[in-house]
């Protein structure tokens, strides 16, 4: 693996760490050492503010849709409206994140989003009340998200060192998954209080504050001369062609799509709080179901210390993979919601790990001039499976039952999993 691209900063001592590395209860503490390097640390706490503002809009657009229409179908087409700018940009964002300074995509990008924040909350402000209007700026919305999240990610291999990519992935994965529980918790007590107009405000100024510090990273210019062509559909196919070419990039986008579209069983939580789990409330149960995942993947992140030891980053994706699907096929097994809650954090545990790993080997196994188109695919791949698992497990709900649906998905789960590790041996064999 070439590590010649990483930070040559020189590491902050640790007077705690020895040969053996962290002892005692810091083995198993995040590891934080990416943030004591400036420029990481400011793209960073970008992601914190990211994180949490996002979802102040995410709940506040389906809401306001809602409000308009008193219809949930008009809220799942506005969700639709959304996927395909972030398809198409992501990928075009890829090519051109490998083309021209990242950190300058980055300040246009986020500036992007930041304006259509303000428009967000002046049609708000204005009582506009159009469905079209918001799905056009949702569109828009969704298209700069598209175009700035390879430059972010890629960016990260040229902030830290190879060593630290797993704990640097730690941190950033866990604000976002941070983000999804503490968002709408603080959106559902602010828009009693506020309003929804407010509620854009705040995002979009928070916005200011992630422009602000990507202005103070480094310059992030491509470290070989862009072939021609390279930002457009060319670049594009390049980056299919690539992957193609790399087994195990490969198949760690194939791990993620087998964990995901065949065992992601959100689609069915409402099912399962309004007929198995009725006995406890279903509003209390749809809660914990939905705040399970994320609230596991929030407390693997919290406890990732181990994360920046492990060299063996295939077996880690493969073992994370195989425990997400009978995680989430004991969930399904489950007729106690408390057992079903354990395993669905258990999954989210899983799904940290994978995560880290997988974006792991994006960074250290592809060359820089690769990188945002990898990530461009990473987020295709990373929005896209869990919708197609939607319709999936929605239908298999519908046919089997949701119980049934939810333990099938995570046991075909394991199985694609491990022929996939068998039969194509690159992902076990990838080390560091």
């Amino acid at each position: 693996m070439d590590t010649s691209e990483s930070s040559t900063e020189p590491r902050a001592d640790d007077t705690e760490t020895g040969a053996s590395g962290p002892r005692g209860w810091r083995r198993w503490a995040m590891d934080t050492r990416p943030l004591r390097r400036p420029a990481y640390r400011r793209l960073w706490v970008s992601t914190v503010v990211t994180a949490v503002g996002s979802q102040l809009t995410a709940v506040a657009v389906p809401k306001q849709i809602y409000d308009i229409t008193g219809s949930s179908a008009w809220v799942g087409t506005a969700g639709l409206a959304g996927l395909l700018p972030l398809i198409v940009f992501a990928l075009w964002g890829g090519a051109i994140a490998d083309s021209m300074d990242r950190r300058k995509l980055l300040l246009i990008t986020n500036s992007g989003i930041a304006v259509t924040s303000v428009l967000f909350w002046v049609q708000a402000f204005a009582g506009l009340e159009s469905v079209w209007a918001l799905m056009l700026l949702l569109a828009l919305q969704q298209a700069f998200w598209g175009l700035n999240a390879p430059a972010r990610s890629a960016s990260i291999a040229r902030l830290v060192p190879a060593d630290e990519l797993p704990a640097a992935n730690a941190l950033g994965s866990t604000v976002m998954q941070t983000g999804q529980i503490a968002g709408p918790l603080l959106a559902g007590a602010l828009i009693p209080v506020i309003g929804l107009a407010e509620l854009y405000l705040i995002d979009a100024l928070a916005l200011c504050v992630t422009v602000w510090a990507v202005h103070r990273l480094p310059a992030l210019p491509p470290l070989t001369a862009a072939k021609a062509g390279s930002a457009g559909l060319r670049g594009v196919l390049e980056g299919f062609r690539y992957i193609s070419g790399h087994a195990v990039l490969l198949l760690s986008f194939l791990a993620d799509i087998v964990a995901m579209v065949l065992g992601m069983p959100r689609a069915l939580f409402p099912q399962l709080a309004a007929e198995t789990y009725a006995p406890y409330g279903e509003g209390f149960a749809l809660g914990l179901l939905f705040a399970a995942i994320p609230l596991g993947a929030v407390l693997g992140g919290l406890f990732s210390g181990t994360f920046s030891r492990a060299r063996r980053h295939g077996w880690m994706v493969i073992g994370s993979v195989v425990v997400w699907g009978l995680a989430v096929a004991g969930s399904g097994l489950s007729s106690s919601l408390w057992i079903a809650v354990a395993f669905l954090a258990l999954a989210g545990v899983a799904d940290m790990v994978s995560m880290v790993f997988r974006g792991a080997i994006l960074l250290s196994a592809a060359t820089d001039e690769m990188r945002g188109r990898m990530q461009g695919v990473f987020t295709v791949v990373v929005a896209g499976g869990p919708r197609l698992a939607d319709v999936l497990h929605g239908t298999a709900g519908t046919a089997f039952g949701p119980r049934t649906a939810v333990t099938g998905g995570g046991v075909l789960v394991v199985a694609v999993m491990l022929i996939l590790a068998a039969t194509m041996p690159a992902l076990r064999r990838y080390r560091v």
